[in-house]
């Protein structure tokens, strides 16, 4: 019996003809069809002596390759730099190292974010995801990212014990856009409504024009003619930060906090069992009994609730569901179920409205997704240099998640980063020459080379 997992072979340098990344390479050649080094060139500009070897929009679109492959600092840019037949001409991490230190300054930025909107624009035009007139979901998020470096501006103690970051994140639910991060000291507060209404601010000016009308402060609430809604957990749940939404016609769900009037108002609805209706699956389904015959419900308490002060509209639904090892906190001590709620300004039946709250759940995922693209790594000492990363890590997602709407099927279209890079990103391949032309021909037996193939296809049919 062979117990041996490879074959024995001689290893030497200096092959030819050979290339990897090929899936990279699509989805650089899909960021040139929709315009992005191009874009970002014009926005960002020049300010240095003659003219720069290498154009800083093509600088940062072959940078979001090296994060969407994996990279996690700028000497990662080398990796696409051995591969000059698929990428050409890429900047060395010295030069990539320049641009976030000293190109994009705050006002760069600026104007690359309002660049980059209009090709959002142009490819939510391009999928029906985000089409029609069905309201718009955002949500917001804080995570922690540990630094284990006290030499970088910015850093500081967060509340779990550990040191770093706490970025604050507004994603679009519908693609999982990064539509705007705010990067914040590891002692921000998870409830500062000035930060939350201001990353939600700078998310509205992400979307395309006809979404975003009504919905900036100072706007007249009559040219809204699109609904959108903010969620968020329980740093969220405030009059202040729901108060600042309605004066910009944006609707809101937002997790309730444990507080003695809701816990009295779960108290009295308990004692009414017809009150409550069975919750459903995010298929709409209804949920399952547990075990012990146990039925997760629905109700709303909002007439027993005091909401002076709320939002005028403001309602309280509560969840309750049977306890499980390892449950969260309550807001109401109970032997068998735990409570959970939210205040919303929607109308419709409250079983649909926790269905969508629940939602918000996967806000969790889109965050794990710039953490396996680059986020747990700020390789600067400088705050906006670390900022700038943390725009061009969210860009990195952006496109990728793009990419994966318009170019692939079936399971690629929903995989996470690390099967992406694992079967179709770092993709091998042989290159040729003939006609004049570059032939890449994917190895035999690559499991993803008829996606490759399919998406190449899809992005020469982008119009």
């Amino acid at each position: 019996m062979n117990a041996t997992s490879t074959r024995t072979v001689v290893v030497e340098a200096g092959g030819t003809q050979v290339v990897g990344h090929v899936g990279l390479h699509a989805l650089g050649s899909f960021a040139d069809r929709l315009g992005v080094g191009e874009t970002l060139s014009g926005a960002i500009g020049w300010s240095g002596p003659g003219t720069p070897i290498h154009d800083r929009g093509r600088v940062l679109t072959q940078a979001m390759l090296m994060l969407a492959g994996g990279g996690e600092s700028c000497a990662d840019i080398e990796t696409l730099a051995s591969q000059e037949r698929l990428f050409g001409d890429v900047c060395s991490d010295t030069t990539l190292y320049r641009t976030f230190t000293e190109t994009l300054t705050p006002d760069a930025i600026e104007r690359a974010r309002e660049a980059m909107a209009k090709v959002r624009s142009d490819v939510w035009q391009r999928t029906t995801v985000t089409g029609g007139d069905d309201e718009v979901i955002l949500d917001v998020d804080a995570t922690l990212v540990e630094i284990h470096s006290d030499n970088k501006d910015g850093t500081a103690p967060n509340y779990k014990g550990g040191f770093g970051f706490h970025p604050l994140f507004c994603f679009a639910d519908g693609t999982g856009d990064a539509l705007s991060g705010m990067l914040r000291p590891g002692n921000a507060a998870a409830n500062d409504t000035a930060d939350l209404l201001r990353v939600v601010d700078d998310a509205i000016c992400q979307l395309p024009a006809g979404i975003a009308a009504g919905h900036q402060p100072g706007d007249d609430e009559d040219a809204a003619t699109r609904r959108v809604v903010v969620r968020s957990d329980s740093a969220g749940g405030t009059k202040a930060f729901t108060t600042g939404l309605r004066r910009r016609s944006i609707g809101f769900a937002v997790v309730t906090r444990s507080q003695t009037a809701v816990s009295a108002a779960i108290t009295i609805a308990n004692e009414d069992p017809d009150r409550w209706e069975t919750a459903v699956n995010q298929d709409g389904s209804e949920i399952e009994p547990s075990d012990r015959g146990l039925t997760t419900a629905v109700c709303e308490v909002t007439d027993f609730i005091d909401l002076t002060g709320w939002p005028k509209g403001t309602r309280v639904i509560i969840r309750r569901q049977p306890k499980h090892p390892g449950a969260q906190t309550s807001l109401l001590p109970d032997l068998e179920y735990r409570f959970w709620g939210h205040y919303t300004d929607q109308e419709g039946d409250p079983v649909e409205l926790d269905r969508k709250i629940r939602a918000h759940a996967r806000v969790e995922d889109h965050i794990q997704t710039l953490k396996d693209s680059g986020l747990e790594r700020f390789p600067f000492t400088g705050f906006e240099a670390n900022q700038a990363w943390l725009q061009t890590v969210m860009w990195a997602a952006d496109l990728a998640t793009w990419f994966q709407l318009l170019c692939l099927d079936g399971p690629l279209a929903k995989a996470k980063p690390r099967r992406l890079r694992w079967t179709f990103w770092h993709a091998p391949a042989r290159i040729i020459s003939t006609a004049r032309r570059d032939v890449v021909r994917i190895l035999d037996g690559w499991p993803t080379a008829t996606e490759i193939v399919a998406a190449y296809r899809a992005i020469a049919a982008l119009t």
